[in-house]
């Protein structure tokens, strides 16, 4: 059984690193430092909660990247893995990516492959990364393979931070008016009922209708809550069905606005992850099949499929995709050409990057677009509560 033991060492520079290190127990973890040519200063067995928290802090997707961005740096200048996985775990502030660099760390030391070592923490290092890395390997370029996988990574996260971004306005926009109209209904509106009905006058429709709304969610609260919960609810595992997602998946990409901005986020995610995948050496049909797993769209993710079937058959990727109403006639020209000139990888990269320009793009139109039909439908609604509430008072007020 091995014991996690904190360390203090002192490398052959002179630079003092601290880190963590498995083994079954002090001399076995003063021996193991020792060989990797560090000079012990301080070694202790670290406390089990103090090791695995009962909360433990989150790892970004940033996070990882800076990971990679760091060993491809390392590695490239000639520091071996285990050496470079050391300094990073003795330099990392969180706690929890502190304690997955050191299984790294420590499985290399162990004689494991990194691409194994990786493929341990799923959640961290998909399928993408770890194909990667394993191709890496075999070919002995783990140093520029990490770096590609950096710059694979930071263009992911920019494209999901554009995507977010841009729909942070319309969706703070959104709740406000739901705030706003709850608000005057449950607040506003009461406070003028026993008015109106004091007078005994007779009330135009739409005040009718909005004190039938207000009474419906002040004595019927407890409902509309539940109603909520469960919508809620059922949203969230009904997503995670097969004929969920592909009910929502389907509505995503077929949305006015939102949708051909969505299918340019998932074919710019699709060919850049493929494009990355043939250029480091990835097989044709592993590569097609991590292109379906990252879109992230049931349909997309049928269509990647039907074509690693096909070009099993013997087609060319660009067969498969003729005529597909997902795929845009331009990509399946440029997939063409590139599979004629023995440069797919290549070019496929070169279109990503072509498509997260087109993204963005999109991105201003629907933000444009969408924050003025917000601010109206909002002002809508708004104006029709403010006319229900004064056009009694108007006719109250109005001599007989």
């Amino acid at each position: 059984m091995s014991v996690s033991f904190a360390y203090q060492v002192r490398d052959p520079r002179g630079n003092v690193l601290d880190g963590v290190v498995k083994a079954a127990n002090a001399d076995d973890a003063t021996q193991q430092l020792r060989r990797e040519g560090f000079m012990v200063v301080a070694l202790k067995e670290e406390d089990d909660a103090e090791a695995a928290p009962l909360f433990p802090r989150r790892i970004t997707r940033t996070e990882v990247m800076y990971l990679t961005n760091q060993l491809a740096v390392m590695v490239d200048t000639g520091i071996p893995l285990s050496t470079a996985l050391a300094g990073i775990c003795s330099q990392e502030r969180n706690p929890s990516m502190k304690r997955v660099v050191q299984e790294l760390c420590d499985a290399v030391e162990q004689g494991d492959d990194f691409s194994a070592a990786l493929a341990k923490h799923r959640k961290l290092f998909n399928k993408t990364f770890v194909s990667l890395v394993k191709a890496s390997e075999a070919t002995g370029s783990l140093g520029p393979m990490l770096d590609r996988i950096a710059v694979y990574l930071r263009k992911e996260l920019d494209s999901r931070g554009k995507v977010r971004a841009a729909m942070a306005y319309p969706t703070v926009m959104f709740v406000l008016a739901v705030g706003v109209t709850i608000f005057l209904l449950t607040f506003v509106m009461p406070k003028f009922t026993p008015i109106f009905a004091a007078r005994g006058a007779a009330l135009p429709a739409p005040t009718k209708l909005m004190m039938v709304v207000s009474g419906a969610l002040i004595n019927y609260w407890w409902a509309w809550l539940v109603v909520g919960v469960v919508a809620v609810v059922g949203f969230v595992f009904g997503r995670r069905t097969e004929p969920g997602r592909r009910i929502w998946d389907t509505v995503k990409i077929n949305l006015p606005l939102i949708g051909p901005m969505t299918r340019k986020v998932v074919i710019s995610r699709s060919i850049r992850t493929l494009g990355t995948m043939l250029s480091s050496g990835i097989p044709m049909l592993d590569a097609l099949k991590l292109a379906g797993e990252v879109s992230s769209n049931w349909h997309y993710e049928k269509l990647w499929q039907s074509v690693a079937e096909q070009v099993t058959e013997g087609k060319q990727v660009c067969e498969a995709l003729t005529s597909n109403p997902l795929f845009p006639a331009m990509l399946v020209q440029m997939i063409s050409a590139g599979e004629q000139t023995g440069k797919l990888g290549p070019v496929l990269e070169r279109v990503s990057n072509y498509y997260e320009e087109e993204v963005e793009t999109s991105l201003k139109a629907v933000t444009s677009v969408i924050e003025p039909i917000m601010i109206t439908v909002m002002g809508a609604v708004v104006g029709t509560i403010g006319m229900a509430l004064m056009l009694p008072i108007f006719s109250l007020s109005r001599p007989t």
